[in-house]
């Protein structure tokens, strides 16, 4: 049996060749940039991690689960529960310490957890310009190669001074456990006269706990609505450090 192709497939494949070459002479430019170095990805995922463990866990240390049958030395449950929040707290307060300092020696984008351009005219007006793209009012986005105006104020003000809240609060309260003397009760016994007394404390701890989860939602909304509408990645930025724009 004869393998030649019949007469006239030539020019169909040629004309397919050229259909391609038109499409990617049409194709939209792609650049990317080099924003977040590893320590500071890094520490945005053990961060993340943590938080979680925490949230679930501080949960049920304010709503405990109920008691177990048996023996108290057959379950141990609770205890476990409390010893992965010490330790996710514990993970939580060294990452931040990391994270103040890779802000100082890490490059500019780094630092813009930890300070606002609150007296900058065009900081409020591309703010303002975020706010109208997030309320569907604005068509595109300004274009922004670390966080956009309004994610930078979240993060300072919902974020970075929430965790240093939920990290003082939590050491007072588990220097009340490790009792006096401890390291943590002398760097932050004085937290819980401030507060009044130890119930006040946990009270506000738990409410920083409902506050963290609220900003976690609406932080994965925004990164994920980022990926789809603005144009630029924000998801895969975390994991190769690359900002892609699409256009």
């Amino acid at each position: 049996m004869s393998t030649t192709p019949a007469q006239g497939s030539a020019p169909a494949i040629d004309k397919f060749a050229q259909i391609e070459q038109a499409d990617a002479a049409h194709a939209t430019s792609v650049k990317t940039v080099y924003v977040y170095e590893a320590p500071v990805r890094l520490w945005h995922w053990v961060n993340a991690l943590s938080i979680l463990v925490l949230a679930v866990t501080g949960y049920f240390i304010g709503s405990p689960l109920p008691t177990m049958p048996g023996e108290a030395s057959d379950h141990f449950v609770m205890g476990y529960i409390r010893f992965a929040h010490f330790s996710a707290g514990y993970v939580l307060a060294v990452g931040l310490i990391g994270r103040i300092y890779w802000a100082i020696v890490g490059n500019h984008h780094a630092r813009e957890l930890f300070w606002l351009p609150l007296f900058q005219a065009t900081y409020w007006r591309e703010l303002l310009g975020m706010l109208k793209w997030y309320a569907f009012i604005s068509p595109r986005p300004g274009r922004f190669v670390g966080h956009n105006p309004l994610a930078r104020f979240a993060m300072v003000f919902s974020f970075m001074l929430t965790v240093l809240f939920m990290v003082v609060t939590g050491f007072a309260l588990y220097g009340e456990g490790a009792q006096m003397g401890s390291w943590q009760e002398r760097l932050f016994g004085w937290v819980i006269p401030l507060f009044g007394q130890s119930q006040d404390v946990h009270t506000w701890h738990h409410l920083g706990m409902w506050s963290l989860v609220i900003f976690v939602i609406l932080h994965v909304y925004a990164a994920i609505r980022e990926d789809i509408m603005g144009r630029s990645s924000i998801i895969s930025t975390m994991v190769s450090g690359h900002r892609t724009f699409k256009d």
